[in-house]
């Protein structure tokens, strides 16, 4: 029996769900299909929201002999055969490769298909759940557009379910009786995931089909949260997925929004993610915090020590309260735009050599090479500073460190400028 998602595939574009940016009424790709000229595609977004769906309706109204292929498995004899094919009676109106899982190909194997989709001998609709700008290759991608699906909103995977509902109804020969609670939380819980939406309910369905009475299968709420718990969340330790909420982890604490903060926190948190989030967290102490609270890496580097030892569900505790104590402290980049500043100089050639005065002078002969000859020794001075230089001749005069607008940096700044005034 083919699943309950297969049976309701929508067989036109008008039965698709959701994808209104792209198959709306003006929507870009749904103009392009109806010219009937189909370019090289790669359709990116999460899994079970109408990426092969779609392909699959292009490649039936395009006239071309389709031919589908898994990244998973396909292997490059499988790309050869099909390239055999070109110009026979069989392919006369073209060849359309419809590519699943395209991330799981390897260069050689994307490769292979650059010659003859560039001639037009080949169209390729390609699709992968992550970044392809990431995975795929980018000859093959500048050759092709990138359409993004979006998840499907809670309405529209309603709207899916209850078509899902009468097609369970015809196939079990059951009422089925589910309140409109249920089937809204079984289209918040997907994650805007119709696929997955589609086989709780199958699921739901059949587990109590053999408890049917009066000819209805009742389904309780009890039962639904059962089967969809944890299923809104998508991610990925190895996918795109995995950076966005990282990055969105980083960039809330950064612009000091601590319940957006603690938000991303509980999506890697649900998701297991313990050692990405420390990492994290200390990165962050550093990158963003910095010297406008220098305490705070020591803060969260016990935070953090605190959450590895007692691992999850406790170690949530101590892993807010740095997420916090981050989101909320004064920020800094100081010290991260500092070193890179140094950093790229560096890279961009020669900067000169270390000053004689500065050089080692603790071995026999550093005398006579004149190594650290008229060093002025800072603690044998005024406030532990004279002025002398330090840089290589070359970039004597480059600043790399600009203080920050923090109270913290802002004192720094004032007692240096009051003891260096003193010599000028």
């Amino acid at each position: 029996m083919k699943p309950l998602a297969d049976t309701i595939r929508p067989q036109t574009l008008s039965e698709v769900s959701g994808q209104k940016h792209l198959l709306g009424e003006n929507g870009i790709l749904k103009r392009i299909i109806e010219s009937g000229n189909i370019p090289n595609m790669v359709f990116y977004g999460p899994p079970g929201i109408g990426k092969t769906t779609v392909a699959s309706i292009i490649a039936k109204t395009s006239g071309k002999t389709l031919y589908k292929l898994n990244g998973t498995s396909a292997s490059t004899n499988d790309i050869k055969s099909i390239i055999d094919e070109i110009g026979t009676f069989a392919a006369q109106n073209g060849i359309l490769i419809y590519l699943d899982e395209i991330q799981y190909f390897n260069k050689k194997q994307q490769q292979s298909l650059l010659e003859y989709m560039e001639s037009g001998e080949i169209t390729l609709i390609a699709s992968t759940t992550e970044n392809p700008y990431f995975y795929v290759y980018p000859a093959l991608l500048s050759r092709s557009t990138v359409f993004e699906f979006k998840p499907l909103s809670p309405e529209d995977i309603e709207e899916v379910l209850r078509r899902g509902i009468r097609e369970m109804q015809q196939r079990l020969g059951f009422e089925v009786i589910i309140s409109d609670e249920a089937i809204a939380y079984i289209s918040i819980s997907c994650g805007g995931d119709v696929r997955k939406s589609l086989n709780a309910l199958e699921l739901l369905c059949f587990s109590n089909s053999k408890s049917a009475k009066d000819s209805k299968i009742h389904i309780n709420m009890e039962d639904v949260k059962l089967v969809t718990q944890k299923s809104a969340i998508r991610y990925d330790k190895e996918g795109d997925s995995h950076y966005d909420i990282l990055s969105a982890f980083q960039k809330s604490i950064r612009g000091s929004d601590p319940d957006a903060s603690l938000y991303y926190l509980a999506r890697l948190i649900v998701a297991g993610d313990l050692p990405s989030i420390c990492r994290r967290m200390l990165v962050i102490a550093a990158e963003d915090i910095g010297l406008a609270h220098p305490q705070a890496i020591a803060i969260v580097k016990a935070c953090v020590d605190s959450a590895l030892q007692l691992g999850l569900p406790e170690a949530r505790i101590p892993l807010a309260e740095g997420v916090l104590l981050l989101a909320t402290a004064p920020k800094s980049n100081s010290a991260y735009v500092g070193i890179d500043a140094a950093l790229s100089l560096i890279e961009k050639g020669d900067t000169g050599e270390v000053p004689d005065h500065l050089k080692d002078a603790h071995y026999s002969g550093a005398e006579k090479l004149n190594r650290g000859k008229g060093y002025k020794y800072p603690h044998n001075f005024k406030n532990n500073y004279i002025p002398q230089q330090y840089l290589p001749d070359k970039i004597k005069d480059v600043k790399f460190y600009e203080y920050g607008q923090n109270k913290l940096e802002q004192l720094s700044r004032e007692y240096w400028e009051k003891v260096k005034n003193i010599y000028k």
